[in-house]
């Protein structure tokens, strides 16, 4: 199969935010991250770490307001880096899941690179505020990611009580099944994953 640069980089400005991501899949994981909202920096380093998706990540927005503009668009940058990363889907497993657990949290997540983007959240994280994040705003940002990336993403608890430990394993759940349905599948060549003929 031929080996492909599977690397973009978007950029989007509206009136509320200025973002721009790069991501290499075919990376060790390395991460650069500055959003202003340092727990989703944590999150966006940890998805990045165990999905080994190369990630830089520079966004900008109206945080003073709170920081759901900047959560959302992040997510709909880094699908749209993805999904052109991705290119033609040719020789990729396409399936990934995994359950993960984070000492009394467990979070199941399965992705299907269909070109289908929609998420199927089933997440019970409680209401709360970490640091500047408000824990809501985790399905946000999976909504947005999975629509412009063109994923079918499941992500479910199935158990949990502290929110911290609930979303951090929602990301590394979600990255986790990434990196297996990004990874190229040597006995496909450079075939779709699909009967269809096209994703």
């Amino acid at each position: 199969m031929e080996k492909l640069h599977r690397t973009a980089e978007v950029a989007r400005t509206t009136n509320e935010t200025d973002i721009r991501i790069v991501v290499n899949l075919d990376g060790t994981g390395a991460t650069d991250v500055e959003t202003g909202v340092p727990f989703f920096d944590h999150m966006l380093c940890a998805f990045g770490r165990h999905s080994l998706i190369d990630l830089t990540v520079r966004a900008r927005g109206d945080i003073e307001v709170d920081a759901h503009h900047t959560v959302e668009d992040t997510g709909i940058v880094l699908g749209q880096a993805v999904a052109q990363a991705l290119g033609n889907k040719r020789g990729i497993a396409r399936f990934g899941s995994l359950a993960l657990p984070m000492d009394e949290a467990l979070v199941m997540a399965a992705v299907d690179i269909s070109g289908r983007g929609q998420l199927h959240w089933a997440v019970d994280v409680p209401c709360v505020m970490l640091g500047s994040f408000d824990a809501s705003l985790a399905k946000e940002f999976f909504i947005a990611f999975a629509a412009n990336a063109g994923l079918t993403l499941h992500v479910r608890s199935l158990a949990g009580e502290n929110a911290h430990h609930i979303v951090e394993a929602s990301f590394k759940a979600a990255a986790r099944a990434l990196r297996q349905a990004v990874e190229s599948d040597p006995r496909i060549g450079n075939a779709l994953p699909t009967t269809k003929g096209a994703l």
